[in-house]
């Protein structure tokens, strides 16, 4: 299979680490990679911001970008179920509704479509999973806890391939962490009180490390803890299932 490695606007520019630890991982599992150059943002902020009809630029761009791909790979839940619910091409219509069925967040890539059920990791540190919300409820990344049905969970699958690995348990493990996007800032008082609880259930649980599918999520996260001068390190699942410490 050929596949298109889709790197978030704010992972290339914030967090390329995690963008190169799924780049190595996609390749250690002897997946064919490229890196279309001339991709950019997806469009979600000014979809989410109520201008989605201000986005046929990015979708133009996405569309020629990734068309030709197997599949198209993304360490992003949130960009990914965009894409997935609202890309839309009028010169293009056939391959944009094309892209919508192949683009994968990164663990629903490695579980569904790769089958994986080993990984050559190890990471010896308590870890608390965060999960996102447009994962969760968007892409069925893992059961969604009022339900009364099976739980189940993706990342989680994955986590428990690495060696070493404590993850800890979460009163409330799948709450939102208040980010949302240009929620975060137009209702900034709630999103950081929303954040501050979700930080703490982690810290309550001896956590050395928040990770998760969304650096979005985890760079809300990341900023309240360096405000309280804690220690804990957030990191993307992608760096833990490459990483061998």
């Amino acid at each position: 299979m050929k596949v298109g490695l889709f790197i978030p606007c704010y992972v290339d520019q914030f967090y390329p680490g995690a963008a190169i630890a799924t780049l190595q991982l996609l390749e250690k599992l002897g997946v064919d990679v490229s890196y279309p150059k001339n991709q950019t943002c997806c469009g979600q902020p000014m979809a989410n911001s109520g201008f989605a009809h201000l986005t046929g630029g990015c979708d133009k761009l996405f569309t020629e970008s990734f068309r030709h791909f197997d599949y198209i790979v993304a360490p992003s839940g949130s960009c990914v179920l965009h894409i997935k619910e609202h890309l839309h091409s009028t010169e293009n219509a056939d391959d944009a509704a094309s892209i919508r069925n192949k683009i994968y967040e990164l663990s629903s890539f490695l579980t569904d479509i790769l089958q994986v059920e080993s990984l050559p990791a190890r990471f010896p540190f308590k870890v608390g999973v965060h999960q996102s919300c447009h994962g969760q409820r968007g892409l069925y990344l893992s059961q969604m806890s009022e339900l009364v049905a099976p739980g189940f969970s993706k990342p989680g699958k994955l986590l428990n391939m690495v060696e070493g690995i404590d993850i800890v348990q979460l009163n409330r493990p799948d709450e939102c962490c208040g980010f949302g996007g240009t929620f975060c800032v137009a209702e900034e008082a709630v999103s950081v009180k929303m954040g501050k609880d979700r930080v703490e259930d982690h810290l309550s649980h001896g956590a050395e490390y928040i990770t998760g599918v969304d650096m979005s999520c985890l760079m809300h996260m990341e900023g309240i803890l360096r405000r309280q001068g804690s220690k804990v390190k957030v990191i993307h699942l992608a760096e833990i299932l490459n990483s061998y410490q």
